[in-house]
């Protein structure tokens, strides 16, 4: 097996039916995601449509049908946030959370140190689109700041600090983004309003920081 050239993930290698991410592979995705969401959505409403057409008396029925198509593509959303939500401190991990939170800040810079500690995420611009890496994976606000990506992918150390989960992860993205993206497993790709509502609260600001930015690179 050839050796992984310099500048990229050596993981890599253990992934090689994957096509390396790019700009097209990114809407491909996009496109296979906004087409299993119309598979949901689509035939729920005709359902809902042709019965209330046959017989108005059945609309409950027909309110079962979409209320149904809501919850699947929300449960697909509250996947794709799953990703960026805190795993939470080990007890008795307080001394080294603290160190491991000031190498976060030696490498991000103390702004977005402090906005890790306030929203768990640290916000990291790309080529790709803007980044929001947490401890167990990581989103990418594509350009526009209209769709988000949501990757799951973890350090295989699960003892470490979060603040150094967060670092690994970052140092990753930063060698190579593309193949970041690649080893990534994909949870949910689709509009950025419909993850940002199963953040929880504290998150969502970090979001909207990532989406100015990437609207500003359109």
């Amino acid at each position: 097996m050839a050796e992984p050239a310099a500048g990229t993930l050596p993981e890599l290698a253990a992934v090689p039916w994957r096509p390396l991410a790019d700009e097209r592979t990114l809407r491909r995705t996009a496109f296979w995601w906004t087409l299993t969401t119309l598979s949901h959505v689509v035939p729920f409403c005709a359902v809902a449509v042709g019965l209330f057409l046959l017989q108005p008396l059945t609309f409950p029925i027909g309110l079962l049908a979409l209320g149904h198509a809501w919850v699947i593509c929300e449960v697909y959303a509250q996947r794709g946030a799953n990703v960026a939500k805190p795993r939470g401190p080990q007890p008795g991990t307080e001394a080294s959370e603290r160190t491991a939170l000031g190498l976060l800040g030696d490498l991000v810079g103390h702004d977005a140190r402090d906005g890790y500690e306030r929203t768990g995420l640290v916000c990291e611009p790309g080529t790709l689109g803007v980044w929001l890496v947490g401890e167990q994976g990581a989103l990418l606000v594509r350009p526009g700041g209209r769709r988000v990506h949501c990757y799951c992918v973890r350090v295989p150390e699960p003892n470490l600090p979060r603040a150094d989960r967060v670092a690994h992860l970052l140092l990753a993205l930063r060698m190579d983004e593309r193949g970041f993206a690649t080893l990534a497993n994909g949870a949910f790709c689709g509009a950025r309003w419909r993850v940002r509502r199963r953040l929880p609260s504290a998150m969502r600001p970090g979001l909207d920081a990532a989406a100015r930015l990437a609207r500003a690179r359109v």
